[in-house]
């Protein structure tokens, strides 16, 4: 059963309740990203998420680890581009000493020189590990092509330039400003009592002014292009990729199957034809970057440079044929129930139903049934994916980013085409 209150401050406390588990998830999100930077501050969410746990006015941080680590839980957290989240798992009856530790952090941290220099210095390794991993450093290239002049395509952590000069009065000015209570989601999923935790969480975060950011959200238009970044790599890493939907678009259903077929799994059309049959690539596979207003399907592989063209001639038949050519029943429907095996396994866990009830109410406002969700997918059929995939496959969006020896490779932006 999902619950649902709204505090005075603004702050909104969901809950369901998983009778049978021994445990409780709990996440609190604050509804503010790298889409909310400014270049100047590029990387300032991602810098604040790492401080809230490096000490408060009453605890350090070796603290804050001991007591959750002495209870068997785990406290964590991360940043995306529209929102960053605090969480912790524990036993059920240890509940209390999570809310407690979360509020202190987002209400009481310091902020102090000394630790923020040492975060500074983590921040700069991990944008420099980055640097050094192709893998990793191509997906992050291809935003910033793809949602180019868009803050969108900023890099979540930042850049050296934009980390190296943030300062304590802007960490605790952006804290400030984005963490209000309007802004915050208290979400909770586990062995609970709904009354409790909102009973817990008013009396937590009492001191949380109310408001709300008013963002003007100006929807990104990823255009054509091609870059290329030298590297002297073995091989090359590229990111080939188009306009998708959106998290809340009528037809999101569809593209979890296009993509499904696609390249999501082992047997995928890309990962059968380009390593099964030609065995030109050790991996390959497509995924969706879904944001609030927009979005992308990306397709990510790594060959030799002599077999770069034709991988990617082959990506692009693949996308070709399903602009063109309907898909089987019995495609659509191994995809159909390879989703919602995911999605029934995925609910096992008090993890994955906090993090799905927040994304719930954050890009929908409202919390869908599993049947409903099953009904979604069985309603669509092969024509629908026909028509999606010629609206989204386009050669206006078709956007390669390379990484590697790109000079070998000989891919003029002419061949970029769906035809």
């Amino acid at each position: 059963m999902i619950q649902k209150n709204t505090l005075d401050n603004g702050i909104r406390v969901l809950t369901e309740q998983m009778p049978g588990v021994h445990s409780v998830t709990l996440g609190v999100w604050v509804l503010s990203g790298s889409r909310n930077e400014s270049p100047a501050q590029n990387g300032i969410s991602h810098f604040v998420e790492h401080m809230l746990f490096k000490g408060t006015e009453s605890r350090s941080a070796r603290d804050i680890a001991l007591e959750i680590d002495s209870v068997g839980g785990i406290l964590n957290a991360f940043t995306s581009r529209e929102y960053c989240c605090f969480h912790a798992k524990l036993l059920a009856g240890k509940i209390p000493l999570a809310i407690e530790l979360l509020a202190d952090a987002i209400l009481n941290s310091v902020f102090d020189l000394d630790e923020m220099e040492k975060e500074r210095r983590v921040i700069l390794q991990e944008i420099l590990m980055l640097e050094d991993d192709p893998e990793e450093l191509v997906h992050d290239l291809f935003s910033r092509r793809f949602w180019q002049g868009h803050s969108l395509g900023m890099p979540i952590q930042g850049t050296l330039e934009s980390v190296g000069e943030l300062t304590r009065d802007s960490l605790k000015s952006f804290v400030d400003e984005h963490f209000r209570g309007g802004n915050l989601l208290v979400c909770a999923a586990g062995n609970l009592d709904h009354a409790d935790i909102v009973n817990q969480v008013a009396a937590a975060f009492d001191r949380l002014p109310p408001g709300r950011d008013v963002v003007d959200k100006v929807c990104p238009l990823g255009g054509r292009g091609l870059d290329f970044v030298e590297r002297d790599l073995e091989q090359i890493h590229f990111c080939l990729g188009t306009r998708s939907l959106s998290q809340s678009h009528p037809d999101r259903f569809g593209s979890y199957l296009l993509n499904t077929i696609l390249g999501g799994s082992m047997s995928c059309r890309l990962f059968q034809k380009i390593r099964e049959e030609h065995g030109l690539a050790y991996s390959i596979y497509s995924y969706l970057n879904c944001n609030s207003d927009a979005g992308a399907m990306v397709i990510y592989s790594a060959t030799g440079n002599d077999n770069a063209a034709m991988v990617i001639s082959l990506i692009l038949q693949e996308l070709r044929k399903l602009k063109t050519e309907p898909v089987s029943e019995q495609e659509l429907s191994s995809a159909r129930e390879q989703l919602k095996g995911n999605l029934l396994l995925s609910l096992e866990s008090t993890d994955s139903r906090m993090m799905r009830l927040a994304k719930n109410e954050i890009y929908l406002g409202r919390y869908p049934s599993l049947h409903e969700i099953i009904e979604e997918f069985d309603q669509i059929g092969c024509d629908d994916l026909l028509r999606l995939a010629d609206e989204l496959f386009r050669d206006d969006c078709l956007n390669l980013q390379m990484v590697g020896r790109t000079g070998q490779v000989e891919f003029p932006l002419l061949d970029l085409t769906l035809g």
